[in-house]
């Protein structure tokens, strides 16, 4: 009955309208409305009994096919055209108001039960490998309770107490106090030393994306890497070493920078922190005391299967998931100098992982990009937090590459970049790795 009208004159049909060809592109929106030529207008304006017939089923199909292959055309230029280092079209406000308020509420209570949850598989875990005492199980042990310490720092470093001003976790709860106990106790139990780590930390967040002013694993410039030895470029760029820096980094920073996570007097702190710094200094060293008192009393064999093998499972968890948060991304990302550089933009240049079970274990440490525009916000409502601020992120947020079980395909991802991700430009305000092709063969 589509083409038939019913009119003061009886059944009647309607005349057909036959469509132009498509010869062009067309707005977007064109085919979203509905192709009725305005037809209430039509009912009240024309001195007919028969209105315009509206398109055919068959019409309809064809229409809608192009339509399709037009949209496609269009979101493939839009991919074409997108530039990362564009300056993004929204601002941090604009971020954080799409985040629900309760996201940002601290529960102490909730936040202390996690605590308490991997401090008691800590234990339990040594109390039964313990009791076992199998070299089958051993293993097992290794790989269980170094993830664990892993997931101890996590909850550590959420617990860093920092001002407000200067972009602080402080995520587990605002009791300063309270904060600064369960940071002390977590990281000196797993030999980091608390505030030179919390304040090397803070220098980081607040200048993510900058290629001098960031911590860590920022990029090496070209003048830097050329100054390289074998040995050096070897712990930083050959696979497993890199995996095993970071007790390094805390004695002597990455390549280019000086001080030291234990110096009082080191560049990385200025005179207010030195008080924080020796306090955190003398807490690593009481733990190191334990370990060497634990070491004559209960052998240096069973210290090391205990303690030693796990801490080092540890070391290569947080040097892998650091380093892949800010590298390995299909797409080559930029860095910032000068008044390129903001911390919106170097946030933006975070990466998101997922790690399958591992998820859970470690927090959701992989939701990057929100933690590092917003520190503040506990690591339970990172998930929610980031779901609902990707509309606005829009192609700036790069969605993860979902995993199995166990993250095994970041294995590839992170020796790739190890192969490709060498240094930058000494000059130039947005830079991008550059590769050194002939980087070992004269190792």
């Amino acid at each position: 009955m589509e083409s038939f009208l019913i009119s003061k004159s009886g059944l009647k049909p309607l005349p057909r309208i036959y469509i132009r060809p498509i010869t062009g592109l067309v707005p977007r929106n064109y085919f979203s409305k509905p192709r009725f030529l305005h037809t209430s207008k039509c009912f009240s304006d024309l001195k007919v009994t028969t209105p315009l017939k509206v398109a055919s089923v068959e019409e309809d199909e064809e229409i809608n096919e192009r339509m399709h292959g037009i949209n496609k055309i269009g979101e493939q230029e839009e991919e074409t055209i997108f530039d990362p280092a564009a300056p993004p079209p929204f601002n941090l406000a604009d971020v954080r108001a799409t985040i629900p308020q309760h996201c940002w509420v601290k529960d102490p209570w909730k936040s202390m039960s996690y605590v308490v949850r991997d401090v008691a598989l800590v234990l339990s875990l040594a109390a039964a490998v313990v009791y076992v005492n199998n070299w089958l199980v051993w293993p097992l042990y290794w790989v269980a309770q170094g993830t664990m310490f892993w997931a101890l720092f996590v909850l550590g470093h959420d617990w860093l107490n920092w001002n407000p001003l200067c972009s602080g976790h402080g995520s587990f709860s605002n009791n300063p106090k309270l904060n600064g106990l369960v940071g002390h106790l977590l990281h000196s139990f797993i030999l980091v030393p608390y505030h030179g780590w919390r304040i090397s930390h803070r220098i980081h967040h607040q200048n993510q994306g900058h290629v001098e002013n960031d911590e860590s694993w920022h990029p090496l410039t070209e003048k830097i890497y050329m100054s390289l030895d074998n040995d050096e470029l070897t712990w930083r760029f050959k696979f497993p070493f890199p995996l095993l820096v970071y007790p390094f980094y805390l004695w002597g920073r990455s390549p280019g920078k000086t001080g030291s996570h234990f110096d009082p007097n080191s560049e990385l702190f200025v005179p207010s922190e030195r008080k924080d710094v020796i306090t955190s200094s003398l807490c690593w060293t009481a733990m190191a005391a334990i370990l060497v008192g634990l070491g004559f009393t209960m052998g240096p064999m069973l210290l090391l299967k205990l303690y030693g093998v796990p801490y080092w499972i540890f070391v290569i968890w947080l040097d892998f998931v650091t380093y892949m948060h800010h590298h390995g991304h299909q797409d080559k990302l930029p860095w910032y100098r000068g008044k390129e550089w903001s911390y919106l933009r170097g946030g933006l240049t975070t990466l998101d992982r997922d790690y399958g079970w591992m998820n859970n274990i470690h927090h959701d440490i992989g939701t990057h990009v929100i933690h590092h525009l917003f520190p503040q916000i506990p690591h339970y409502r990172l998930i929610e937090a980031t779901k609902a601020a990707k509309p606005v992120l829009g192609k700036y947020y790069r969605e993860p590459e979902r995993s199995g079980p166990l993250p095994f395909y970041l294995i590839g991802v992170f020796i790739r970049s190890l192969k490709e991700d060498h240094y930058v430009s000494d000059t130039g305000d947005v830079v991008y790795y550059k590769t050194d092709p002939n980087i070992f063969k004269s190792a």
